[in-house]
């Protein structure tokens, strides 16, 4: 059980108006930002041809390994920012599964609209489809209250949503954020392929280097975070090479997805993740922007 602090009294005037509104009014205007949500985050793939050919060709393990694994990360980003306050992890569930559903919904009407579906094709490539594009558009329905100017509830002082692991978790959003954006195009081996191994090194310590200017500027600041008198290395391990790790997993695990690694060598593998990496992990440092 974990409590959140209620609205202050001191709450500016739209936030009293709003305040005011039946629940399943405040439910209803909840659904529509995470539609929106879903629309912001996703559209950029609904309108990729890589990710309709996905659908068509990804092997159904992995496919289902996605949807799977999005299950959980759901439920989690809920406890951060979900449609409204929530109490406990039935309640996250709950939301999660909400946003799973407004996610398929935007993605048949989208894909529906572009005529990348239709009533004549193949069942299992009209899953396909969906289903792929499901799992980012469901990520951009539960973000969909902060992206549109929704109330954030804050977490009150001491609670879990001030952990470390908490920062850390923000970051694997952050990261899937552009990287799912980015991961499923061709440009992503043409890069690997153009680079040499000196520039892909320059390009990890350029990652290094704005995530670390990002850490400062946004003021990792908090209980478990970073204090006033925190020297910088402690802020440059804790938080700028664990996000830059975490990017790096994320890469990876994204590129594997969507089949990207499949018949290359490990040298192009590593060129690839590295060049992933580096959008990846200006999300994750930009995870408190995003969210």
């Amino acid at each position: 059980m974990r409590k959140r602090s209620a609205v202050s009294a001191t709450s500016d005037e739209p936030e009293l108006k709003g305040s005011r509104r039946s629940p399943t009014h405040q439910f209803l205007v909840g659904l529509a930002r995470g539609f929106g949500g879903a629309l912001i985050f996703a559209l950029p793939m609904l309108m990729t041809m890589e990710m309709w050919w996905l659908g068509f060709y990804l092997d159904r393990f992995r496919l289902a390994l996605l949807l799977i694994v999005n299950i959980p990360l759901l439920t989690l980003l809920s406890h951060h920012a979900g449609f409204e306050a929530t109490f406990e992890w039935r309640e996250d569930l709950r939301d999660a599964l909400i946003a799973y559903g407004i996610g398929i919904v935007a993605s048949v009407v989208v894909l529906w609209i572009f005529g990348i579906i239709t009533s004549e094709m193949p069942l299992d490539e009209t899953i396909g489809k969906i289903a792929i594009q499901s799992m980012p558009a469901s990520i951009g329905a539960l973000l969909g209250r902060s992206q549109l100017g929704g109330r954030k509830v804050k977490p009150e002082k001491g609670t879990p949503e001030e952990t470390y692991a908490s920062e850390l978790f923000l970051m694997v959003i952050g990261s899937l954020f552009l990287g799912l954006n980015l991961a499923p195009t061709e440009e992503m081996v043409l890069i690997s392929y153009k680079m040499t191994e000196w520039q892909a090194a320059l390009l990890i310590l350029l990652s290094v280097m704005l995530m670390h200017g990002f850490v400062y500027a946004l003021e990792f600041k908090g209980e478990s975070t970073l204090g006033p008198d925190t020297p910088w290395w402690s802020a440059f391990l804790r938080f700028t090479l664990a996000g830059y790790m975490i990017s790096i997993l994320v890469s990876l695990y994204v590129l594997w997805t969507f089949g990207r690694m499949d018949g290359q060598a490990a040298t192009q593998i590593l060129m690839a993740v590295v060049v992933l990496g580096f959008p990846a992990s200006l999300g994750a440092a930009a995870a408190r922007l995003i969210l």
